[in-house]
């Protein structure tokens, strides 16, 4: 029996190329990892080259059904992504969109009971206990301005180079002496205009 071959298949809400190898392609999903595509395959026996696009709709459901509920098709359980859920006490293993949900749920969490990873969550730090000295810092430039430029001093400290008041050397600006004569401006007159005259044309010339 042939199988007609599709060039998109849709397995849990994702649509795969048909052709990408089954391995590759099983991986596309979130929550399924390479290790988890080989032994879906390998429960299943087929072959971990073949293009996914080959697909019966068949192995399809097979293959969803596997990924929904892996503790039923005898998976251990340091094999799932979600042990001990906080909430059941189960062992799950969550997909697609369930993963980005649930990790707010738990952030939001230790937020709310105002642990200390909630805490370190809430200012933005790092919370699996890495170093922040060197390291994640964010915001504006740390450390000393770059282009020459001079800071502004501070109340009562002096800046290289102007004199300060009450230092040795320095003299006290004086006022101009009184009865100092100011100098006076020269007088500007009026230049008068040259008389402007109209020029004697010549005579014409007489006609020969």
């Amino acid at each position: 029996m042939t199988v007609e071959y599709q060039y998109l298949v849709r397995i849990v809400g994702n649509d795969i190329p048909g052709e990408r190898k089954m391995v590759v392609g099983l991986t596309q999903i979130r929550g399924v990892g390479y290790m988890f595509a080989n032994t879906i395959l390998n429960l299943l026996k087929i072959n971990p080259d073949q293009r996914i696009g080959y697909l019966s709709s068949e192995q399809v459901k097979s293959i969803e059904s596997i990924i929904k509920n892996p503790a039923a098709s005898n998976f251990p359980s340091w094999f799932l992504n979600r042990r001990k859920d906080v909430e059941t006490g189960e062992d799950k293993h969550l997909i697609t969109s369930d993963i980005a949900f649930t990790v707010r749920n738990d952030i939001e969490r230790e937020k709310t009971s105002g642990s200390w990873r909630g805490i370190r969550h809430m200012f933005g730090l790092k919370v699996r206990g890495q170093r922040t000295r060197c390291t994640g810092r964010k915001g504006g430039a740390v450390g000393v301005a770059k282009g020459g430029k001079i800071m502004p001093a501070r109340e009562g400290e002096a800046v290289e180079g102007e004199p300060t008041a009450g230092a040795e050397g320095t003299e006290p600006a004086t006022e101009a002496k009184e009865g100092s004569e100011k100098k006076e401006a020269p007088a500007t007159g009026k230049k008068e205009a040259p008389a402007t005259g109209k020029k004697e044309t010549p005579p014409a010339d007489k006609k020969k």
